[in-house]
């Protein structure tokens, strides 16, 4: 009897008395799971099951959670929902705050999971280990997992241009690649594709034993051209769309421009920095560093202190632009303070280690255009284009 009561009167080993009914989304295509942590439920989590994409019913789970929680306690708790970025977006997320509900979107690759070497995963789990860290992030724990800004559907709608293009133009080197072989199978290793006058090239070409290409496969070449000419236009369509979209902007905000009129940066580099990352709000450096994957990733144990490199854990497509921009600052910038900086510490490792020195270059690159356009610090030695 005195081990019972003594045992009831403990405390638990999860906190319920936050004031708020826990629950965690976890999405597929063809159902949700729900979990729920309720006060007055002891530690035991709730799951309940509903088809994907029903939010009246996901509402309708929602709603008995908060009649069996005032049941239990007398009480009327609001909910907090958590929910992992993945392929379902962002509209989820909207239908709930819409609704009324807080609700939070975290970075599935931010919440700790277990070191072994297999561990276990399933949606139970994983809506289990979601509930607890929005629990240890509502108790004001630091760094237990990284919620997201979510972006408003325009900012989000203004992304599309770049993505799209550079879906296209991946597609576009395929095409060329694809051409360029079948050729070479003939022993045709001059041809080029975005030649305006390709077709006609086409029909003068002779296999490397001098015959005439074969009929079918000069009939496929045709409708690869015929799909080449058709990305080339919408790529067209979608750099004017881009253009404009760069000069509206300047209503809002100077930034676009600012990074226009600095040599080396065209266009698409403009667009891709202020709608990837420029556009949102940083409060340091190593925030900035941090956003695009750019920053260090140390390994200290002990006496063992070494670097791994850069997180990689940022916008993959800010870092893809910034390294590719950073090649062709070295090339429009020669005199700036970043490239003699570039050269002087590739000098010092006698010319080698240039890849790894242009990261480095990126992560400088990206911080000095981030205080250039908030707090309008000219990058020093940079050349500006002439009007």
């Amino acid at each position: 009897m005195l081990v019972a009561a003594h045992r009831s009167e403990a405390p638990t080993a999860i906190r319920t008395d936050l004031c708020a009914i826990f629950v965690s989304l976890e999405l597929s295509r063809s159902k949700w799971l729900i979990t729920s942590l309720s006060p007055g439920g002891g530690e035991k989590m709730s799951k309940h099951m509903v088809a994907a994409s029903d939010v009246a019913g996901m509402l309708a789970r929602f709603a008995e959670l908060k009649r069996k929680a005032r049941a239990r306690t007398g009480r009327c708790f609001p909910i907090i929902v958590v929910q992992e970025a993945g392929l379902d977006g962002f509209w989820i997320h909207r239908v709930l705050e819409a609704e009324g509900i807080e609700s939070y979107v975290v970075d599935p690759a931010s919440i700790v999971t277990s070191r072994r070497r297999r561990r276990a995963k399933t949606d139970r789990i994983d809506g289990e280990a979601l509930v607890r860290a929005l629990l240890a992030y509502q108790r004001g724990e630091p760094r237990v997992c990284a919620m997201l800004r979510v972006p408003t559907p325009e900012e989000e709608d203004q992304r599309r241009l770049s993505r799209e293009r550079q879906a296209l133009t991946n597609e576009r080197v395929r095409h060329v690649n694809r051409i360029k072989g079948l050729l070479f199978s003939q022993g045709v290793s001059d041809y080029e594709p975005l030649r305006r006058d390709q077709r006609k090239r086409l029909e003068e070409c002779k296999t490397g034993d001098g015959r005439p290409l074969p009929g079918h496969l000069k009939a496929q070449i045709g409708r690869e051209l015929d799909r080449l000419e058709l990305l080339l236009e919408q790529i067209k369509t979608i750099e004017a769309g881009r253009d404009a979209m760069l000069a509206a902007t300047q209503v809002v905000s100077p930034a676009p421009t600012m990074l226009l009129i600095l040599k080396g940066i065209g266009p698409e580099f403009a667009a891709v920095l202020w709608s990837e990352g420029l556009s949102r709000h940083f409060d340091n450096r190593r925030q900035v560093a941090a956003y695009a994957g750019l920053a260090p990733t140390p390994w200290q144990s002990g006496w063992v202190d070494n670097d791994q490199g850069v997180s990689k854990s940022g916008n993959p497509r800010l870092r893809t632009t910034l390294i590719q921009m950073a090649w062709l600052w070295l090339r429009h910038q020669p005199h700036a303070a970043l490239t003699v900086w570039f050269k002087d510490r590739v000098k010092q490792n006698g010319g080698r280690l240039k890849k790894t020195t242009i990261v480095a270059l990126a992560r400088k690159l990206l911080v000095a255009l981030w205080k250039y356009v908030n707090a309008g610090v000219v990058i020093e030695g940079a050349v500006l284009k002439t009007v």
